[in-house]
């Protein structure tokens, strides 16, 4: 168990690491609305997974209306990758 990616296990950045593993890129409000989290933890989760470089955030505006974008980093995606080797194996599986 202590092999386990402890920034990733934290429940809520599995969540947010598992939605985005699964699209090219998604918005704060997806994120917000598909994790059920607050808009000040989804900000202090994702600012912990910037920090190490898992997630690239990029804020923009879509007309005058402002856009956060959230991608996995290619150290994101093998980090993940590689937690769930870690808990397959742990679970036996």
């Amino acid at each position: 168990m202590t092999d386990l990616d402890r920034v990733i296990h934290e429940p809520a950045r599995l969540v947010l690491m598992a939605l985005l593993s699964g699209v090219k890129e998604a918005d704060f409000l997806y994120l917000l609305r598909e994790s059920g989290l607050t808009k000040g933890n989804l900000s202090s989760h994702l600012a912990k997974l910037e920090e190490v470089r898992y997630i690239d955030i990029e804020k923009t505006y879509r007309g005058k209306i402002p856009l956060t974008i959230i991608r996995l980093t290619r150290s994101g995606h093998a980090a993940f990758v590689g937690y769930r080797k870690d808990l397959d194996g742990l679970l036996g599986k």
